[in-house]
């Protein structure tokens, strides 16, 4: 019965004359054709195409191959990561350090791949931090989490990180307006006291490595998604915002007062102009830029102290506003570049917007006013048509690149394709359970792949198995290949996916990492082969430059640790083998596991706490002797006088072993 009330609503809204949704050959289209075989990707055959997808509170970002729906990882950013070590191994602690301290977690919404000309490149991929506004880089070789900049003068950094077509600049704005700088102010002082930010992060051609360039000062609005200009529109931002009516309490009702809402509309090569005469004001502010290092692996953290703010009111013809459908989400900007799509949550219609009428309109000086001295540009004279009745609850949109769109509708639980010159509906199909964003690869740049689209769903109900209280969320794949859609297969999501990127596999995998040149490891506690396995005692410190190897750690007996020490298990994978990790983790460690992959250096801290004797091991199961891939760590009571000393395995020779003088020693050997 669960199943048919999306359908049944549908049929009902199209009884009132809202839409027509009962369509038979819609719904026979459904269920139709060899969708198993359409789907199905044989042994030792590859997708074509990553989807990455948003983790939302989870902090992460996970790896699904379209159009299997097999899920290939979950790549850790946000949030520490038990299973490889990642936020608890020494070399990853410092991408979490804010100005707020070490902070764990975060929830990840907008997925940004890199472009060139307005193409995805494969290079990297970015995603935002919503919680604690942090933008994070993920290197596509290693599929590794390798930046995070936190982002000053925010709150809620939901809108980020929307990529400019030839990677120039993330750009993103505040969720949650805030006092600029914050102070103890009334919140019902919201009007007068409080205001918004929108961001712009530059990007390394060459590395990727992130810089917050300058910052624009705005309204006080809730800023909430953003596409940049292509082609055309090359060198403009449109972001959605709502609450234009600055309500600080009971949005739901006193953030819905107006018709409308405004979108604004940057010129951020105008920006850059004011930037080179030196028109902004260098304001201080605490904010981490933390990056790792490449051949070492060791991240590092370092404070930034101050930004360069636009103020408007300085730089005039670098923000406007645009009336748009109130409480809107979507912001979408077509292949061309000449068309943007604006919808509201609460407007049953999808207006259409024309950067050359938005320009004519500027250049005319065709305003409704302004809000704090930013001009409106007059609603009807920028825009080029509306989308009637396509369904409720509109929030996302994506192109096909044959010049057809698709929205998804979370109240009608729809996706539907509409021509963007004439504005026709052509086509809807049910999504099971409301949608929210949705994704077609490419379904952003200049040249999507019109042959997929996943609609992410929110409610699962009776999808799959019952877990309890909470479900997972779904994603539904449609082929789009044709004139109508056709739903081929629906496939479990971790965490709750906000919006999602798939990009061909033929631009990631010839660039993918297959393991790390042990010659080129600069970890300082490196051993590059199993002859420079040792450890060292400096006070009350031990650092352990362990190996691992097909299929033994070295050393694997160690003595002479105490209560009260602060081991450091460094372990280099000596490996130069693809797909050959080794893992390490020791009884009473309270943090986590290390996965090291070929040819990396990673680091465990570990603090004996009891006097015994501690076993170690692998855990990556590598080969037929993992088992044995073992060995034992004796703690002796603190101020005892057992000597320093390790070695591999019981046969080895007096000679053989390695010790260090009696007592606590100097840490010489």
């Amino acid at each position: 019965m669960i199943r048919l009330l999306p359908t049944l609503f549908l049929c009902a809204a199209g009884a009132l004359g809202l839409f027509t949704a009962c369509d038979t050959a819609n719904t026979e289209n459904v269920v139709k054709g060899d969708v198993a075989g359409a789907v199905y990707v044989p042994p030792g055959e590859y997708d074509e195409f990553y989807a990455f997808l948003s983790g939302g509170y989870s902090g992460q970002v996970t790896v699904y191959g379209l159009p299997s729906g097999r899920l290939f990882r979950e790549i850790p950013v946000f949030s520490q990561y038990p299973e490889n070590g990642y936020g608890y191994s020494e070399e990853t602690k410092p991408l979490f350090q804010t100005s707020f301290g070490f902070v764990p977690w975060d929830d990840t919404h907008h997925i940004e791949l890199s472009q060139t000309d307005g193409e995805f490149d494969g290079r990297w991929l970015f995603v935002n931090g919503n919680n604690t506004p942090r933008i994070a880089r993920v290197d596509l070789r290693t599929f590794e989490t390798v930046e995070i900049l936190e982002i000053p003068f925010v709150a809620g950094l939901h809108c980020a990180p929307f990529i400019t077509q030839n990677s120039e600049y993330l750009v993103s704005g505040t969720r949650f307006s805030v006092p600029i700088p914050q102070e103890d102010v009334a919140i019902d002082s919201y009007a007068e006291n409080f205001d918004g930010a929108i961001n712009y992060v530059s990007v390394d051609p060459e590395s990727g490595e992130m810089a917050l360039a300058f910052q624009i000062l705005v309204p006080g609005f809730n800023y909430d998604l953003a596409r940049n200009g292509k082609g055309k529109s090359h060198g403009w931002s449109f972001l959605t915002t709502y609450n234009s009516e600055q309500a600080h309490s009971l949005l739901e009702i006193n953030a819905s007062q107006k018709d409308k809402d405004l979108m604004a509309v940057v010129n951020w090569k105008r920006a850059e102009e004011y930037l080179e005469q030196g028109t902004f004001e260098t304001r201080n502010v605490s904010y981490y830029h933390n990056l790792v290092d490449e051949s070492s692996g060791i991240a590092t953290s370092g404070e930034k102290t101050s930004v360069r703010m636009i103020n408007p009111a300085d730089a005039p013809g670098v923000v406007y506003f645009l009336p748009v459908p109130k409480s809107p989400h979507g912001c979408d900007i077509d292949p061309t570049g000449e068309y943007i799509v604006g919808n509201g949550k609460l407007s049953a219609d999808l207006s259409v917007y024309s950067f050359d009428k938005i320009q004519q309109a500027i250049k005319d000086e065709n305003y409704e006013g302004d809000f704090e001295g930013i001009p409106i540009i007059s609603y009807e004279a920028a825009i080029e048509g509306v989308v009637k009745e396509p369904g409720l609850g509109p929030l996302h949109t994506e192109f096909d690149g044959r010049g057809n769109a698709y929205t998804t509708f979370f109240i009608s639980s729809e996706v539907v394709k509409w021509n963007v010159e004439t504005k026709e509906v052509l086509d809807r199909q049910p999504t099971f359970y409301s949608p929210g964003h949705l994704v077609i690869p490419g379904g952003e740049t200049a040249k999507p792949d019109s042959k997929y689209l996943v609609a992410m769903n929110k409610i699962t109900k009776d999808r799959y198995l019952p877990t309890g209280p909470e479900l997972v969320h779904s994603a539904q794949l449609f082929d789009i290949s044709g004139e109508k859609m056709r739903l081929l297969l629906d496939f479990p999501t971790k965490g709750e996916p906000h919006y999602a990127q798939a990009i061909a596999a033929d631009k990631v995998m010839p660039n993918v990492k297959k393991f790390y040149a042990l010659e080129e490891n600069t970890h300082p506690y490196v051993a590059k082969g199993e002859g420079k396995a040792k450890v060292e005692r400096d006070g009350n410190e031990i650092h352990v430059y362990m190996t691992a190897i097909r299929s033994h750690l070295a050393p694997d007996n160690i003595e002479g640790i105490k209560v009260g020490d602060e081991v450091y298990f460094h372990l280099t994978n000596l490996e130069q083998d693809w797909d050959v990790p080794h893992g390490f983790a020791i009884l009473g460690n309270n943090n986590a596991e290390l996965l090291v992959m070929p040819g990396q250096t990673r680091t465990l801290k570990w603090e004996p706490r009891r006097v015994g004797v501690f076993p170690f091991y692998c855990t990556d199961f590598c080969s037929a002797l993992h088992q044995e891939m073992s060995g034992y760590v004796r703690v002796s009571p603190k101020g005892s006088n057992v000597a320093l000393k390790w070695g591999l395995n019981e046969n080895l020779s007096e000679k053989d072993m390695l010790s260090q003088t009696e007592g606590e020693g100097d840490g010489s050997m």
